[in-house]
């Protein structure tokens, strides 16, 4: 009697623990399908009507990626300062690319004055395999010689405005709480390069007109919400103190002085963590992971994932699952562990999720469903 007891217990025990680690493991099994290892360092990537992929390198290389797999360059780029972190960088398609062929690409440009670069948006169409019509709708200055904090994100809200971030170009204590300097901002125009009406700085006295949030370190990844409309994006913290946050009109996300971070030294910079007047981010990391690329998933190929957020991770070469609750992170997972130095994830228009790698290219994850 003794025996079979004891015997029932380790099979349930056994039983147990198989389920907790299915639990634990549901999405450890996804499995990634290479698309394409033929652009080097690739930054961002966007979709045609046709299906074709647009996809941008880092290097100053822009391709054209058709639906049945030919890799095309794309002429007819300006001049693009490759630097650090600096190069050619997102894409971004209109909603009403079928209607009006405009495509969107943000870029390291040495224009200007100053020694270096600086982050430039410009606007333009493709005619067969070159880029016209283009036309720079901003250009941050002045330029700089630092390598890094370019930002870069593109988004487009088919409402008719253009939403795009510059980092804080490594001067810190210089750009990001100065509303006369680019530097450490989110900025919203219109889609053809205007400033809106209701831009919360439009009427301010010294203020750049087209920013829209401020006190940003460098944002890497933005998306809009599909549920809200909200826009939300993550960026690179220090040492720790990597952040999401909501974007709101005229609000201030506080970096330099406030963070959840440290020097790379080990010391501190922050006076604090939050303070009341500026926003808090709804998630941090400690330690860092290095965000870049965003995409909230909505597809039903994925029904583990549908209604949450996927995060690239640059430092860690891995996705972060961040479950959501409203607005909230209830919690976070680690999936797609080793698949690379993530840069830019997407929802492609199938429904099927892109993960760009810099170092092992871009890949496809298949449909989970049924």
């Amino acid at each position: 009697m003794k025996s079979t007891t004891a015997l029932m217990r380790l099979l349930l025990s056994t039983l147990l623990v198989g389920l907790l680690s299915a639990c634990n493991n549901a999405t450890a099994d996804f499995r990634a399908e290479l698309v394409t290892d033929g652009v080097r360092s690739p930054w961002g990537v966007a979709w045609l009507p046709s299906g074709d992929m647009l996809i941008t390198s880092r290097r100053g290389e822009f391709y054209r990626l058709t639906a049945h797999g030919k890799l095309q360059a794309i002429a007819g780029l300006p001049e693009v300062d490759v630097n650090g972190q600096g190069g050619l960088l997102d894409v971004a398609v209109h909603p009403d690319y079928a209607d009006n062929g405009w495509i969107y690409l943000s870029y390291s440009s040495p224009a200007g004055e100053g020694r270096g670069s600086n982050t430039a948006v410009l606007r333009g169409r493709l005619q067969d395999k070159t880029l016209v019509d283009s036309k720079v709708l901003y250009k941050g200055e002045p330029n700089s010689g630092r390598g890094q904090h370019y930002g870069s994100r593109i988004v487009l809200d088919g409402k008719g405005h253009l939403y795009f971030s510059i980092g804080d170009r490594g001067a810190r204590d210089e750009n990001p709480q100065d509303l006369s300097k680019d530097g450490g901002k989110i900025y919203r125009l219109t889609d053809d390069g205007q400033v809106p009406d209701d831009n919360p700085f439009v009427v301010q006295k010294n203020a750049l007109p087209a920013i829209y949030s401020l006190g940003h370190r460098n944002p890497q990844g933005m998306a809009l919400n599909p549920k809200t409309g909200e826009l939300w994006l993550h960026e690179h913290g220090p040492r720790g103190g990597d952040e999401i946050n909501i974007v709101k009109a005229g609000a201030n996300y506080g970096w330099p002085i406030l963070s959840y971070g440290v020097n790379y030294s080990g010391t501190r910079f922050a006076e604090g963590q939050t303070r009341e007047g500026y926003e808090s981010p709804i998630h941090y990391w400690v330690p860092s992971i290095a965000p870049s690329g965003m995409t909230f998933v909505t597809s039903e190929h994925y029904p583990e994932w549908q209604g949450h957020l996927l995060v690239g991770s640059l430092k860690f070469g891995y996705v972060v699952l961040c479950r959501l609750d409203g607005d909230r992170v209830v919690r976070t997972e680690q999936v797609l562990e080793g698949i690379g130095r993530v840069r830019d994830i997407k929802q492609g228009p199938t429904g099927l999720i892109y993960v760009v790698t810099e170092n092992n290219g871009i890949f496809r994850i298949p449909s989970r469903k049924g």
